[in-house]
């Protein structure tokens, strides 16, 4: 799951500067997915080591469920009240929305088969 959490970050990161860029580097909220991705990624970098990664894990989880909570809860609004095309804005907040609850879910997957694993080991 480390990996997984690098290679979510990464894209996060990406995102992030394609819609910095894309914004003709106008807006430094376009960078709010890079701000999202940079911590997720040492989280990543941190549960590579054993004695971190429950924790490490955790902490990351934390950081996907806010992030996508906080990208969706501007993303769905603005699609609702959007007369014609979507803005970039919410394209980049609906990407980082969706993959951060995919990451959270795939979170909650490891974290379920890590309690089963342990628990038949016990």
């Amino acid at each position: 799951m480390p990996i997984v959490t690098i290679v979510f970050a990464a894209a996060l990161i990406a995102l992030g500067v394609m819609s910095w860029v894309v914004a003709g580097q106008s807006s430094v909220t376009a960078l709010i997915p890079a701000f999202f991705g940079v911590p997720l990624g040492v989280a990543g970098f941190a549960a590579m080591r054993d004695d971190w990664r429950k924790y490490a894990m955790h902490v990351a989880a934390t950081i996907g469920l806010l992030g996508a909570i906080g990208a969706l809860s501007r993303a769905i609004p603005a699609l609702e009240s959007s007369d014609g095309p979507i803005k970039l804005s919410t394209a980049s907040q609906l990407a980082m929305g969706i993959g951060l609850l995919v990451f959270v879910g795939l979170c909650v997957r490891s974290f379920i088969a890590a309690r089963k694993a342990q628990s038949v080991t016990d």
